[in-house]
């Protein structure tokens, strides 16, 4: 009787475990985001500019940017459409603090410039050019 009581209470919390439990987003009234866009077929890269958005959607638990599938689609989708340059990798950084993200804008942008100097051709895409649009995660 103990053993089936211990058998039925442990699948109990195994399958009380395995639910996924669907992540909660937030939504901040002030955000930041710049986007990095490379091929493996050349050695040119673009960085966007380091773009405020005014109000972002951010998970509740670790503070970090949701959504973020959406916007590198965002810029694959300008650089496939306005550039005729499709079959791009892009990376979306994001931070609700600025002095956080310019810090890995300039690390990023070092990486690319000083540490291969003359490996990359780096390019860089201003906000007149491609700016982000607010990603809606309400549900």
């Amino acid at each position: 009787m103990r053993l089936l009581r211990n058998i039925s209470l442990a699948i109990l919390l195994m399958a009380a475990g395995s639910q996924t439990l669907k992540a909660q987003n937030i939504k901040e009234p002030k955000g930041y985001l710049f986007g990095f866009v490379a091929s493996f077929n050349d050695s040119t890269v673009y960085f966007t500019d380091i773009q405020e958005m005014d109000s972002i959607w951010v998970t509740k638990k670790k503070k970090m940017i949701a959504g973020k599938s959406s916007y590198s689609y965002q810029l694959r989708n300008y650089f496939a459409q306005e550039r005729n340059l499709p079959n791009r990798t892009v990376v979306i950084v994001g931070s609700l603090d600025r002095k956080k993200i310019e810090k890995k804008y300039a690390k990023m942008k070092n990486q690319y410039i000083y540490k291969n100097k003359g490996k990359y051709d780096v390019r860089y895409i201003p906000q007149s050019d491609f700016k982000f649009n607010m990603v809606n995660l309400e549900e």
